[in-house]
């Protein structure tokens, strides 16, 4: 019996070198332009950020163009009213908090000179349940606090060139932040268009979609969480109002400026109002706790109706983008962590759109036969 073959086939052989090659070159070039942005991690950051302040201002530069002005126009017009407000904001503000402040450290310094005049209850509790030793300790590092504190700040305030690399370092930052959301606002629809001009035309449709719904979510993050910490710095001024607390602007500013951590602002706030509450009254402590513990039950039914109607997320979803980005990359991920979940849920929902559009034509021709 004769035995046909077919043609030869060509070996795996003839064409394993030229995969390989392109594998390692492909494996080079990742690997190198994820070394480049490591290098320049700083940079991205910046960027980053210019991006969402770029979005985050683009409503208004949009209202202002819908009133027949020029796009420069308004974006110069944008720029020269935030300008205005935080000038305003400082004038306002400012000098209040740094009278508060000095206040405020002059009023802990005294304190911790005199430490059994403010831990006489807890050296109580201490005796109370055998733990006098610990509260004894205590007083013994108030006491050597101020010595050591001054000469902290001398050896701080000696050390000049750290601080003013530091400062340099802040202002070039927030120039830099200014000047990239400044072009990305005047020119960012160059930049989408030559984006989407490098897909393919029928890819091109849905690129538009996730993008526009993205700077919506993304505009939305910023005008809830500015809301949200408003609403939070209001009422633990008139809290401590209420109670006599001094330094009552300066506190609720603090607490106001870390509430726009979500999630975790709140607490940290509570914990640093709670914690000088002990320095006047202990009985202020507790009723500050119960405000902030009820607070917190508060906002975690606001922010999910403030968020669910700008970014389109369950609040565990919320939570768990918000402990996530803290986790991975500090205060800054906290922040941009539900903008960032918010745009991998579109980009998901999206996806699977589509792959319900492309199954449906498959399914359809199945049931035919």
């Amino acid at each position: 019996m004769e035995t046909k073959h077919g043609p030869p086939r060509s070996l795996p052989s003839q064409v394993a070198p030229r995969t390989v090659v392109v594998v390692i070159l492909t494996g080079a070039v990742v690997l190198g332009v994820l070394y480049l942005l490591w290098q320049l991690r700083e940079v991205v950051g910046w960027c980053v950020i210019a991006l969402f302040l770029a979005v985050a201002l683009d409503p208004v530069v949009d209202r202002l163009q819908r009133h027949h002005v020029k796009r420069g126009i308004a974006v110069l017009l944008t720029y020269l009213g935030l300008l205005v407000a935080m000038v305003g904001l400082g004038a306002l503000v400012v000098p209040l908090l740094i009278d508060q402040t000095q206040a405020l450290i002059d009023f802990a310094t005294t304190l911790s000179q005199q430490p059994e005049g403010w831990t006489g209850f807890l050296k109580d509790l201490g005796n109370l349940y055998g733990l006098g030793w610990v509260i004894d300790t205590l007083d013994q590092q108030l006491s050597e606090l101020p010595s050591q504190l001054g000469q902290s700040v001398g050896s701080f305030l000696l050390s000049t060139g750290g601080l003013i690399e530091s400062a340099v370092g802040f202002v070039t930052a927030f120039i830099t932040i200014l000047v990239v959301a400044f072009f990305l606002l005047l020119d960012g629809e160059r930049f989408v268009d030559l984006g989407l001009g490098l897909l393919a035309e029928p890819q091109r449709p849905r690129a538009w979609r996730i993008l526009e719904q993205s700077a919506e979510a993304v505009s939305g993050y910023v005008t809830g969480n500015l809301a949200i910490s408003l609403i939070c710095g209001v009422a633990v001024y008139m809290v401590l109002a209420l109670l006599g607390i001094p330094y009552a602007v300066t506190l609720a500013l603090i607490v106001a400026i870390l509430d726009l951590i979500p999630q975790i602002g709140a607490p940290l706030g509570g914990a640093l109002l709670i914690i000088f509450g002990l320095t006047i009254e202990p009985w202020y402590s507790l009723i500050l706790l119960i405000y902030f513990v009820t607070y917190k039950v508060v906002e975690n039914v606001l922010t999910p109706v403030v968020y669910g109607r700008s970014v389109k997320m369950r609040p565990l979803a919320v939570f768990i983008a918000v402990l996530s980005g803290g986790l991975l990359f500090g205060i800054l991920g906290a922040l941009l962590a539900i903008p960032v979940a918010a745009i991998i849920r579109i980009v998901g929902v999206e996806w699977l759109a589509s792959r319900t559009r492309s199954r449906a034509p498959e399914a359809r021709g199945a049931g035919g036969e």
